[in-house]
């Protein structure tokens, strides 16, 4: 039985050019934002408190995405959606261009936010149902890898492009997305699900190639393909309820792992560590998550999902501990929440202590970084994209796509009070605390997946 085919890796080829465009929607504002407070125009100048909210208004964006996505899914269709959301990537960007103020420069990033909220939605949505289980974990973990390689290309454009021309740069994957998306099929289980046999018949032999058996295929998904219809009472069920709570807490403890607050370090980090272009840092940091997210899709359907998981938060754990260690040896002995900036309390340590210890800053952001590219990056994703019923997958995504985006502003926002609060190192153990968190809450709620199809994932939930 021939189940792979060529076509199958296009369908995800043009999925992925939505988490592209997302990944330079995130690393848009690096580059951007010391030229943006550079700038001779008084009124695109950004002060420190409007650099903050240009990051980070995004991810308000993107929880909005979450809630109108999970709607649409279900509504239009995974494709449509997708094909969609290349509306507000592209209006989003020329805005920003066009920005005579700053509230212009808000309002395109909160659409682009919305663009990869949506997107962050649907893309691992449709390469799970159109995957076979065989190649799921591998496909499925292409959406972060090509996050972390929009992030790298932004970072990487932003060295010789000004911000006009890199936002120019930035719409150019969702036009691809939209031309090659609207050659793709739908996938064979929404289809399905709306009583389209015929065209289910043929998006599977778009996908599967000629000689699959795809009777065989479209009769295991009907086996298990429920009413159109999802009522607030069926919550109640634990197939549709257990699996809502793990995925919204796989989304809150990607987040507290701290991978925000490490990144918005990360600049900072390699200037007093004596690396005279923190931008070509950057661009490291960027390469290190490109390449170990790379190997996590190439060893996930052989490893598993748990062991990635396992490993990932250990190394990250391990390395957010080495992190508080250095703050605690670099700053002064002091309570530094007279002025929690970040910025003060790195350059108001004693300048000894710093460079002969600042290798070991250096080393736990490359761990930090390649724990999280082997397992809490892509992983989370994946498994949300597999584990929901059909019936509920549009609702359960959106609410855990909205707890990640939610997640991920308040750890950003509120970064600099924490350290004002637990000091830096103590902010620093606290991530190391919910990594280890992690690491116990994969073992005893995260269910194994791997070459498992979607309607066993589903049976074993109704089972249990």
């Amino acid at each position: 039985l021939r189940v792979q085919n060529k076509k199958l890796y296009l369908a995800t080829f043009a999925a992925v050019l939505g988490p592209l465009s997302f990944g330079f929607v995130l690393g848009y504002s690096s580059p951007v934002i010391p030229e943006l407070r550079k700038i001779s125009d008084p009124k695109l100048r950004l002060d420190s408190n409007q650099a903050s909210w240009f990051g980070s208004v995004v991810t308000l964006g993107a929880a909005a995405g979450g809630i109108l996505g999970g709607y649409l899914v279900d509504k239009a269709g995974r494709k449509l959606s997708l094909m969609l959301c290349s509306i507000p990537y592209v209006f989003g960007y020329i805005v920003i261009i066009s920005a005579q103020n700053v509230w212009m420069l808000y309002f395109g990033r909160m659409l682009t936010g919305l663009a990869s909220g949506i997107t962050s939605l649907v893309v691992p949505m449709y390469i799970s149902e159109v995957s076979h289980p065989k190649v799921r974990g591998m496909l499925g973990s292409c959406v972060q890898l090509m996050v972390v390689t929009g992030i790298l290309g932004a970072y990487v454009a932003g060295i010789t492009l000004k911000w006009h021309w890199l936002a120019v740069l930035c719409a150019f994957p969702s036009c691809i997305m939209l031309l090659f998306m609207s050659f793709m099929p739908e996938t064979p289980r929404f289809l399905l699900n709306r009583h389209k046999r015929s065209e289910a018949i043929a998006s599977l032999r778009f996908l599967r190639g000629p000689h699959a058996d795809h009777e065989w295929e479209c009769r295991q998904i009907e086996a298990s393909v429920q009413e159109e219809g999802l009522n607030l009472s069926e919550f109640k069920n634990p197939s549709i309820y257990r699996p809502l709570l793990t995925g919204v807490a796989l989304m809150f403890f990607q987040q507290v792992t701290g991978i925000n607050a490490v990144m918005f370090y990360a600049e900072t980090i390699f200037e007093n560590a004596d690396f005279k272009d923190s931008r070509m840092a950057s661009v490291v940091v960027g390469s290190i998550q490109v390449c170990f997210t790379a190997v996590a899709a190439l060893i996930i359907d052989k490893t598993g999902r748990k062991v990635l998981l396992y490993i990932s938060g250990i190394i990250m754990a391990l390395s957010t501990a080495l992190f508080g260690l250095y703050f605690k040896m670099v700053l002064p002995n002091r309570n530094n929440s007279s002025n929690p900036d970040v910025w003060f309390t790195l350059n108001s340590a004693s300048p000894g202590t710093e460079s002969s210890i600042s290798w070991l800053a250096v080393v736990s952001l490359g761990l930090f970084v390649t724990g999280f590219a082997l397992g809490w990056g892509p992983v989370p994703w994946l498994v949300i994209s597999e584990i929901f019923p059909l019936k509920a997958r549009g609702v359960s995504s959106g609410a855990c796509v909205l707890t990640n985006w939610v997640m991920a502003f308040l750890v950003t926002k509120e970064f600099n009070d924490f350290i004002g609060f637990l000091t830096s190192y103590g902010t620093f153990w606290l991530f190391s605390a919910f990594c280890c968190l992690n690491v116990t809450f994969t073992a005893f709620y995260i269910p194994e997946t791997k070459g498992q199809t979607l309607e066993q994932i589903e049976a074993y939930y109704r089972r249990s």
